[in-house]
């Protein structure tokens, strides 16, 4: 009886051993190549929460590293963009700072306005909208992004359309003037020839994340404005356009001191956001500043983009605000602060 005992102890415990090393085997395993990065050539294994960068549920929280953090651990993180976090742009269109502050840009329908500008990064926005009579601006909306790095150029933009249908892609890409198609379907993904842009579909239709290696990330989903929200704010939407536009998330991984832009500036260490805390909508200027001549121009007034522009290290702010939330009430737009 005894070694039946011994026996059956033994077999559980190398089916656990067995079940452990299984577990282990499906781990991902990330590496920094980034020459002035703190984890350089560091093996960083995921956790159990999110085992892998690309997993098979489009819900799943998925593995990442910030090779510019001296912790080198691998942590968890949505793909979707998360609207109520710093570095959000969404509805009409609604900012959260870097500084973690909400504010309004409204900008103006048809016109292209510096989201960010940097010196190795360039990121823009075209806005839609319409201005129903009676009323002294725009409603607008996010309809294409822009992006400029090194010497190339990358955009994607909501497909205008008159009903939104959920079975149907509203995305159009296009990399250094052409156009480019990235097959449908969750993981779908294409890549740059120098791998220093990286398009990644994060459900079958209608939702990306862009990722620039070591420099920056967007989270990008095309959504309508839909009938309860022109209800609620009375925008007056027409029957032949649901104003199909853009919600986004940015992370960014060591952006310089002398960051501009409508949402970069909030993440200089010195900036005084000019939004009132406990205003209802809190709305901040700078068209002037920020407009551009096209979604993929860098000649905005305070744009700082170089072709060449390579951020000192000593200067990076090597910050990434991505994980921060903002949720109890943010859509209020109260002047929220979020904290670390």
């Amino acid at each position: 009886m005894g070694i039946i005992s011994r026996f059956g102890l033994l077999i559980i415990l190398l089916l656990f051993l067995s079940g452990a090393t299984t577990s282990s085997s499906k781990k991902d395993t990330k590496t920094c190549y980034n020459q002035n990065s703190p984890c350089k050539f560091k093996k960083i294994t995921c956790p159990d929460e999110c085992p892998t960068s690309s997993p098979t549920d489009p819900k799943a929280k998925v593995c990442y590293v910030d090779c510019n953090s001296p912790i080198c651990k691998a942590a968890c993180k949505h793909r979707k963009p998360n609207c109520n976090a710093p570095g959000a742009g969404c509805y009409d269109p609604r900012f959260i700072g870097g500084d973690g502050i909400v504010f309004y840009f409204h900008g103006k329908s048809n016109e292209n306005f510096s989201l960010v500008s940097d010196l190795n990064l360039q990121i823009n926005a075209r806005f839609t909208g319409l201005r129903p009579e009676g009323r002294t601006r725009d409603y607008t909306w996010i309809q294409a992004f822009g992006v400029l790095f090194d010497t190339k150029t990358f955009s994607l933009e909501a497909i205008k359309t008159a009903t939104w249908d959920d079975k149907v892609d509203h995305l159009k890409f296009s990399y250094n003037g052409k156009d480019l198609v990235i097959p449908e379907g969750h993981l779908s993904a294409w890549k740059s020839p120098e791998y220093d842009l990286i398009v990644e579909r994060t459900s079958n239709k209608n939702s990306v994340v862009v990722t620039l290696p070591e420099v920056a990330e967007m989270s990008v989903n095309v959504v309508p404005v839909t009938k309860e929200d022109d209800r609620i704010h009375n925008y007056q939407i027409p029957s032949d356009d649901c104003f199909a536009h853009l919600e986004v998330q940015f992370r960014f991984y060591g952006l310089s001191s002398k960051v501009e832009g409508v949402l970069g500036r909030t993440y200089q260490p010195d900036f005084k956001n000019p939004a009132k805390p406990g205003v209802a909508m809190p709305v901040v200027g700078g068209e002037d500043k920020y407009r551009t001549t096209s979604l993929v121009s860098a000649d905005c007034n305070s744009c700082v983009f170089s072709p060449a522009g390579v951020v000192d290290q000593k200067d990076s702010l090597v910050m990434e605000y991505g994980m921060l939330d903002c949720t109890g009430g943010a859509t209020g737009g109260n002047g929220i602060v979020c904290r670390k």
